[in-house]
């Protein structure tokens, strides 16, 4: 309802001024709907007041559980074995007596509500919705009291001015509740999005250096980049040749200590009685031969990031040690009495089975589980095979740029015959491949199959005989004719060429570097049967 001026107070006194204050200070809904029941129930001498809410999804009415009976409760609005159904659903303010609610309505939390309250007093449920936009119901205000303390309260204009600076009130709070929630969530999406673009940026740039299009690829960048943004320890495992010391160097690119030093070190390229001290250091004449002191690799990283390779292989003594490092970032130099602290991000990296080495106790259980804060597993490269191509590229493309060779390029025979192979040496083994092959490459030409060096696991057909180049074994005494010696040479070669392609007279031809229609010349000559 709508308040003019004809209808205020006229008198000298300011007659709840004080208790409007207290209600339009009220910072939330639940604070309002507490401060209106008090009030009421302090100044009219109610027996009881309860302030009910109707859930945002407009179902069921609760209480703001803020220590009252009713602040585990919830009523339906459909279920009208309360009062409270009856008064919202006819939209008007429902009175009956508190006996006749009790053998009437057998809900059981109305019921609980009630059950202290005297029978002979009465029960008003007035529903209450929002006086302006959509008139959105708000709640329920139920009371109980005497008949006649209830009848004068409910004519009291006071009353009518509480009732609507309350829906007011409510409706506003409501209303400011709802937009900054919807605020908080769109800041939290826009956070969450920004984040989430952020780190596909990070994973896209890493590209570049982890290559591959492969699912497993791009999940170990993704992973890459989320490592990077913590400071726990990284325990890098996969198979030898995987690349783990190009991840160690991406986590500390993209990680916040990327202005600090990379230090690294092959825990199993040192010996015992050298690694301590590459790694802690050493005081002037902690040792023969100790002339000066000498910062160790732990000092050197202090800011940055320390690679721990092969870390399997470390001696099980400076295992505790580093532990240390680990829990307090505390050490001390080899002769030294003075103890340091150092500030590192430690990654760690094996190809061995910790977890078995700890069984035959060569590794401390207590170091491996606080190195794998962040375990991280490379995958083999038989498990992204398709990558292949890729890699195979950039690798002719460094090894040009690294030998100052003119570009030149990888035919289609020669990456299939790449896919084709095992590498239990992984990535590591397929850049060898490549230089090899590039190195065998004569300049302005592809690398092409015959470039490439023969496989040691030579794979047989299937009669079991080893498909490859077979080799000139005759001898020159043995030669009478040399063009019929160079014949058979020729269709040997070319038939366990087609053989190695499955009858591909294109591929075949290409890896023998001769056109097609040369090729399917010479197997008409030679009488040779290939599909």
């Amino acid at each position: 309802m709508r308040w003019c001026e004809g209808d205020l107070p006229t008198g000298p006194g300011l007659d709840g001024m004080a208790r409007a204050l207290a209600l339009v200070e009220s910072a939330s809904p639940a604070e309002l709907r507490a401060c209106a029941s008090g009030i009421l129930q302090a100044s009219h001498q109610l027996a009881w007041v309860s302030c009910l809410y109707l859930d945002g999804s407009g179902r069921w009415l609760g209480g703001d559980g803020l220590g009252g009976d009713d602040s585990d409760m919830r009523f339906d609005c459909d279920d009208f074995r309360h009062p409270y159904a009856h008064a919202i659903r006819q939209g008007k303010p429902l009175r009956l007596g508190l006996l006749e609610a009790r053998s009437r309505l057998d809900h059981a939390d109305f019921q609980a509500q009630v059950a202290a309250l005297s029978g002979g007093l009465q029960l008003v449920v007035r529903p209450l919705r929002a006086l302006d936009g959509k008139r959105e119901w708000l709640g329920a205000l139920a009371m109980a009291g005497e008949a006649a303390t209830l009848a004068r309260l409910e004519a009291d204009g006071e009353f009518a001015a509480f009732e609507a600076l309350l829906c007011r009130l409510w409706a506003g709070l409501t209303r400011h509740q709802g937009e900054r929630q919807r605020e908080a969530s769109l800041r939290q999406s826009l956070a969450q999005l920004s984040d989430g673009a952020r780190r596909q940026a990070l994973a896209e740039r890493l590209a570049a250096d982890l290559l591959g299009g492969s699912k497993a690829m791009q999940a170990l960048r993704s992973q890459v980049v989320r490592a990077a943004e913590t400071n726990l320890a990284v325990l890098l495992q996969g198979e030898t040749g995987t690349g783990k010391d190009r991840v160690a160097r991406a986590i500390h690119q993209f990680s916040a200590r990327s202005q600090g030093a990379f230090m690294a070190i092959n825990c199993a390229a040192i010996p015992e009685s050298l690694l301590e001290s590459e790694l802690f250091g050493h005081a002037k004449g902690a040792f023969s031969g100790a002339d000066q002191a000498r910062e160790g690799l732990i000092s050197q990283a202090d800011g940055g990031t320390l690679f721990l390779d092969e870390i399997g292989d470390m001696p099980l003594p400076l295992q505790a040690k580093l532990l240390r490092v680990l829990e307090n970032g505390r050490y001390r130099p080899l002769g030294s009495s003075e103890e340091r602290r150092a500030d590192l991000r430690l990654v760690a990296a094996t190809h061995q089975p910790l977890r078995e080495r700890i069984r035959d106790q060569r590794f401390r259980a207590d170091l491996y589980y606080r190195l794998g804060q962040f375990p991280l597993t490379l995958p083999p490269l038989r498990e992204r095979s398709e990558d292949i191509g890729e890699l195979a590229e950039a690798f002719v493309a460094n090894f040009c740029a690294r030998e100052g060779r003119d570009e030149m390029g990888i035919t289609p025979a020669a990456l299939r015959l790449l896919r084709e192979r095992d590498y239990p040496g992984n990535v590591r083994e397929l850049k060898n491949l490549i230089d090899y092959a590039c190195a065998m490459t004569r300049p302005g030409e592809d690398v092409a199959p015959t470039a490439l060096p023969e496989r040691a696991d030579t794979e047989a057909n299937d009669d079991g005989d080893a498909v490859r180049t077979p080799p000139f074994s005759a001898t020159a005494d043995s030669v009478q004719d040399l063009r019929r010696a160079l014949r058979d040479y020729e269709a040997e070669l070319i038939r366990q060429r087609l053989l190695l392609f499955d009858g591909n007279r294109a591929l075949a031809a290409e890896s023998l570097g001769l056109p097609k229609r040369t090729l399917a010349h010479k197997c008409r000559l030679l009488e040779l049967d290939a599909k």
